[in-house]
């Protein structure tokens, strides 16, 4: 633990922001995978929830958590997912 008193504050800080992060970034990669399970399974809701995932990593970059780079494959990722042909 530190000595000084700020930062004491700064752990305490950086301890929110990294449970914040990881909350956040395990709920994107849920999205994520719900959407492209959607896409592949040819769901009647897939629209929705590519949008929501999109919506979802849109969030993260604004909050920092993703670089913008990321994010556009990410969505370009799951945007041209293809259905399985049977």
């Amino acid at each position: 633990m530190p000595n000084i008193k700020s930062s004491e504050r700064r752990v305490r800080s950086n301890e929110r922001k990294a449970e914040y992060n990881k909350r956040l970034k395990s709920e994107l990669k849920t999205v994520v995978k719900k959407a492209i399970n959607a896409q592949e399974q040819d769901l009647a809701n897939k629209d929705d929830v590519v949008k929501l995932a999109q919506k979802k990593i849109d969030h993260a970059v604004s909050k920092g958590i993703l670089h913008k780079n990321t994010a556009a494959r990410r969505k370009a990722r799951i945007a041209r997912i293809q259905p399985l042909a049977d």
